[in-house]
């Protein structure tokens, strides 16, 4: 199958690469060139991590990246069946990209999200075919994680949510439905955790390291909530905190100072190198 990855940030490259596994042919945009070559090269990067485990032949790995289209030209995706969007969770940026693709995609094709905390329908309603648009929730990293939420829009059909389904099998993954709130489940219920652990931090309950090490050790969890918060990304933490505090008003989502200090002195965590560690 044709498909098409919008975005080349923390998920877009991801999803690329266990879609090139599958055996799809796999179109990845960004409209930077540059941030398409990091896109690439990142992919490239995961695919000999899992050869020098020895999950994966170095045949494997390279006919996968070979499947791999980088393009900063949208026009190229035009011929995709499956478009799974992965750019930045705002709401005018998708908005304009959902209404550029409305005119260059083929009428059959589907369109999917990888939003984490906005309205499935309201994305939908920008698409021109609510009926063809679901919620594709992977989580971070892509390749390593088994679960895929799938999120109905109001209008979604039962052929694109079957669709969404098997294509998520196909790539080796669970999909779980899950209906359309802000956070859908995991999110719902992993963004308070971490929320309140920084508001731990803040109040001199633990350090970063013993909150995590609580975490670990008595609940089970192989990372914990602040080591995990970096992961994510502390940027994209406070956005869906934000938005789930924005539709719900409680407040265990109002997104705590640990986290708001941090986004605003640009410490994001891993990829930015710091944030409640250092990296």
């Amino acid at each position: 199958m044709r498909i098409a990855v919008l975005g080349t940030g923390v998920m877009g490259p991801g999803v690329a690469q266990v879609a090139a596994q599958a055996g799809h042919q796999v179109c990845l945009w960004n409209r930077r060139q540059a941030s398409v070559e990091r896109g690439r090269a990142a992919v490239e990067q995961s695919l000999g991590r899992l050869v020098k485990k020895e999950k994966l032949s170095a045949a494997e790995a390279a006919s996968a990246l070979a499947r791999i289209s980088p393009t900063s030209v949208l026009e190229d995706v035009k011929d995709a069946e499956l478009v799974i969007e992965a750019v930045a969770e705002d709401l005018q940026v998708k908005r304009e990209l959902y209404e550029r693709l409305a005119g260059l995609c083929a009428p059959g094709t589907v369109l999917a999200t990888n939003t984490s905390s906005l309205s499935v329908t309201k994305l939908a309603s920008y698409s021109g075919r609510p009926e063809q648009f679901i919620g594709l929730h992977f989580f971070n990293p892509v390749p390593a994680m088994q679960l895929v939420e799938i999120v109905r829009g109001l209008a979604t059909s039962d052929a694109t949510a079957a669709f969404a389904s098997d294509f998520a099998r196909q790539l080796g993954k669970e999909p779980i439905p899950a209906r359309d709130m802000p956070g859908f489940v995991v999110n719902r219920v992993l963004m308070p955790m971490m929320n309140e652990a920084a508001r731990a931090l803040e109040q001199g309950v633990a350090s970063p390291e013993q909150i995590d090490a609580c975490m670990k050790l008595g609940c089970n969890h192989p990372m914990g909530p602040l080591a995990l918060a970096d992961l994510v990304g502390l940027d994209v933490v406070a956005a869906i905190l934000d938005s789930l505090h924005a539709e719900f008003g409680q407040s265990h989502y109002r997104t705590c100072m640990e986290i708001r200090r941090r986004v605003e002195s640009g410490w994001l965590g891993r990829k930015t190198g710091r944030g409640f560690y250092t990296y």
